[in-house]
């Protein structure tokens, strides 16, 4: 296929030594790096000037595609016009266009809008909103945050803390105290095979209850889940499961966040997957889709009686004290303005929910590979676990990532021994095909 695209001008590096890369098997990629030099559309480019197709929509960012004209010209007339602005005490016209336009999208109630710069910067605010807002309302001891088995909410303190991915905590000592979790939703031997969410695993939300008898809940602040987990490799929450959330934790007093990083801006086929479930919780967090990964942004989405309770006291004293250097950073609002455009000009959330059958069929035709023991879909979304190898859990699904990239001019995301597949929303048909084409093909590489 004649891919066309501008040539890359970066060459590889001769010294590949400094940089310390983050969340890379650094001695294996630096003997064989996967460089990447330019992208367009559905396809990133090598440095020698092969055409990648893009399977993981560059890490859940690129919703849109890549270098999307409209995006880049907005960051250049910003960079151009005013290229930094203080957010603390001071403000820029696009900062509250923007928050505006978020929370048009977000679930009705959810009217307010705190930006950072990344999902853990928005997982860390959104905690620390709910511990502040009980402590502003006399219950200072709701402190506990109860996270889930196999989440992931990025990774500052108070994220992974509450995640419950094991290689993410396991090297940082005791990290947050007062911190509980709900059990995993996904039970293979009832789920196998599943296309959207799965019609067992409803009841796990019952396990909050029996925190709460644990524990009391006048001492939990919040619970976070994803409403699918996708970094530990693709798994929709269970039919009902959110519902049944959002009802404890109203009962009990406790505040519920969406951790929407992945989720948000048409990944599961609507702005938000609260609006997909018909759950509206006290947060949502965002980042990736915002700027389509165009430049770093995240944010939090506030319910109005939370953010309502810090508006008190004298005017002219700070409500909440917390935010970033960066916050609403100018370019990075130019960049989400011109994304949310592309999303709404071109009905990219609409067309993700029309393609989700289709992606869902064209997935499990694949079930007959070799060493594939389950396959889950949700939104235009997939994880494809494999058996692990003689070598250890992890070795297949790092090799099938190389012979992706350097066998098959794909790219992929792995988790352990499952390829994840998020490839951006504008995907054709055809497209759809090579990638499960390529993918198959990988499978039996490393069989």
């Amino acid at each position: 296929m004649n891919i066309q695209h501008p040539r890359p001008t970066v060459a590889t590096p001769n010294d590949l030594d400094a940089y310390w890369m983050p969340f890379t098997a650094n001695r294996a990629f630096k003997r064989k790096p996967r460089m990447l030099a330019g992208a367009k559309d559905m396809h990133y480019f090598t440095t020698d000037g092969r055409a990648i197709l893009d399977g993981a929509a560059g890490m859940w960012c690129s919703n849109a595609g890549h270098n999307r004209v409209p995006i880049v010209e907005a960051i250049q007339t910003q960079a151009a016009t005013i290229d930094y602005a203080p957010p603390f005490q001071f403000g820029h016209p696009k900062a509250f266009e923007l928050a505006s336009r978020v929370a048009a999208l977000a679930p009705k109630g959810l009217e307010h809008v705190f930006f950072c710069n990344s999902g853990s910067e928005a997982v860390d605010t959104a905690l620390k909103v709910a511990l502040a807002y009980h402590n502003g309302r006399g219950e200072a001891g709701r402190t506990r945050l109860i996270g889930r088995e196999r989440g992931y909410h990025g990774v500052g303190f108070g994220g992974i803390s509450v995640g419950g991915m094991v290689n993410n905590r396991k090297m940082f000592g005791t990290l947050l105290t007062g911190v509980d979790h709900l059990p995993t939703t996904y039970d293979r031997e009832k789920q196998a095979f599943t296309k959207g969410e799965p019609e067992y695993g409803a009841h796990l939300a019952d396990e909050l209850e029996r925190i709460v008898g644990l524990h009391g809940a006048n001492t939990i602040a919040a619970v976070i889940v994803e409403p699918m987990a996708g970094s530990t490799g693709v798994l929709p929450a269970p039919k009902g499961y959110l519902k049944r959330l959002r009802e404890i934790t109203e009962k009990h007093g406790i505040l519920l966040i969406f951790d929407e990083v992945i989720t948000g801006y048409g990944r599961l086929g609507y702005a938000f997957a609260a609006e997909r479930y018909g759950v509206t919780p006290d947060m949502i967090t965002f980042a990736k889709g915002i700027t389509n990964g165009a430049v770093p942004m995240g944010g939090v989405v506030v319910r109005d009686s939370v953010f309502d309770s810090f508006m008190k006291g004298p005017d002219y004293m700070v409500e909440f004290f917390h935010g970033y250097t960066y916050s609403a950073h100018p370019l990075a609002c130019a960049a989400g303005l011109a994304t949310l455009d592309i999303y709404r000009e071109e009905g990219l959330f609409e067309r993700a929910r029309a393609l989700e059958p289709k992606w869902a069929d064209a997935l499990m035709d694949l079930r007959k590979e070799p060493n594939v023991v389950d396959i889950r879909t949700v939104g235009i979304t997939a994880g494809i676990d494999l058996t692990p190898n003689k070598d250890g859990v992890g070795k297949r699904g790092m090799d099938a990532l190389d012979s992706a990239f350097h066998d098959h001019d794909l790219m992929i995301r792995v988790a352990g021994d499952t390829i994840c597949l998020t490839p951006p929303l504008i995907i054709s048909e055809s497209q759809i095909g090579e990638i499960m084409d390529k993918v198959a093909k990988v499978i039996r590489a490393v069989a």
